[in-house]
């Protein structure tokens, strides 16, 4: 977050995408690779997010590693960089009114 003017505060948004791009991409790596390993460890989550992702199957493969990783990253840009376009608009919005 970032001061515009005197007394408010707004998301960067380019930093809040990169944060959450991170996150859910590490999310779905360190989920996939302990299915990788452990067998059903979240297997329910992974055939969830098989459902959202085209190309992505919750099947034991490093291809699939990467594949879930990257959807969850690009995912997470798109998230973060929504959430934070939408917070400051509404603010800007709340401003006008007085709020």
């Amino acid at each position: 977050m970032h001061a515009r003017e005197e007394g408010t505060i707004k998301f960067n948004i380019y930093a809040l995408a990169v944060t959450s791009a991170i996150l859910c991409g590490l999310v779905m790596l360190l989920v996939t690779i302990a299915n990788f390993v452990c067998g059903s460890y979240g297997q329910q989550f992974l055939q969830t997010m098989s459902s959202v992702y085209p190309g992505y199957h919750a099947t034991h493969s490093v291809v699939q590693v990467i594949v879930g990783t990257l959807y969850g990253a690009v995912e997470g840009l798109i998230g973060g960089a929504a959430f934070a376009w939408l917070y400051n608009w509404l603010h800007d919005q709340c401003a006008k009114l007085g709020f």
